[in-house]
């Protein structure tokens, strides 16, 4: 059986989320419950201080232990860092179709690895387990669609598992899917959607062929229609979504849009050299 290389279509799942979707709403008095430690350790994942951002993603674990959103958040802090080290967050990687559409493996770190999985394997426990008693708990739908995208992003990407990959996009993408019937304020859900349709988009004519029979389609403009809600409007997920905006202007020659971008990146975090040297490729 042909392989299928599918690398990236659910990059935007890794990070998700709405403000009300980490317990930040009000409650009956009026009081907004606590979910510093969930915005300061995205804060510093996206600043790629990995180690301080685990740091706070365990003390929400601590303090919410029945709550997905904690080892949801620990995962995607490795994921996150393994694309990083190997470059999957640059332009290199992402406009180079040898890079992203390729066969051969990374060379990921087995602690990394271990660490992602774990974190991976108790989000989903506590999503599945909050959804047998309410299935339409919009924070648990939120958490099983991010974790079930970042195990194919994982496939995909670093393992280039293609198959293996495309049932845990479509997986994905039907829970992002109903998540937004409820509730279509979560603008954090229409990135998985929105990169796979882009991603699937990108690929050649005969394997987006292929694909459509197993039901995945792709559309590259309704793509990058769905990452610019997320990017204008998404919580935790926003700056992720102005990244593959931005990546997906620079494949579409549509500089303007991804200078734009990436300089609301670099402003955000001064920290991150990614998006300063992102953006000084733009300027050249």
């Amino acid at each position: 059986m042909t392989r299928i290389p599918i690398p990236v279509l659910a990059l935007g799942i890794l990070l998700g989320g709405a403000w009300c979707a980490a317990g930040a709403c009000p409650d009956a008095d009026g009081a907004v419950a606590a979910n510093s430690q969930l915005d300061t350790g995205f804060h510093q994942l996206y600043e790629l201080r990995f180690t301080d951002a685990r740091a706070q993603f365990a003390a929400w674990e601590k303090a919410q232990p029945n709550d997905a959103m904690g080892p949801m958040a620990e995962a995607a802090s490795y994921l996150f860092e393994e694309f990083y080290t190997q470059g999957v967050l640059t332009s290199e990687f992402f406009l180079d179709d040898d890079r992203l559409f390729g066969n051969t493996p990374l060379k990921a770190n087995p602690e990394r690895r271990a660490s992602f999985f774990g974190a991976l394997d108790r989000a989903q426990k506590l999503a599945l387990a909050r959804l047998r008693d309410q299935p339409n708990d919009a924070n648990a739908l939120l958490a099983l669609a991010i974790s079930t995208g970042m195990r194919g992003d994982y496939a995909s990407i670093v393992e280039k598992k293609q198959l293996e990959s495309l049932g845990r996009i479509k997986d994905a993408d039907v829970i992002a899917t109903k998540l937004l019937a409820i509730d279509p304020s979560r603008a954090d859900a229409n990135l998985p959607i929105g990169a796979a349709q882009y991603i699937i988009g990108c690929l050649p004519a005969y394997k987006r062929f292929i694909l459509w029979f197993g039901g995945i389609h792709g559309d590259r403009a309704a793509g990058m229609a769905r990452l610019r809600v997320t990017a204008e409007k998404g919580h935790y997920l926003r700056p992720f979504a102005k990244l593959m905006l931005a990546l997906a202007a620079m494949r579409e020659n549509q500089k303007d849009l991804a200078r734009d971008l990436m300089q609301q990146l670099a402003a955000e975090f001064p920290d991150n050299p990614l998006f300063a040297k992102e953006l000084a490729k733009l300027k050249k």
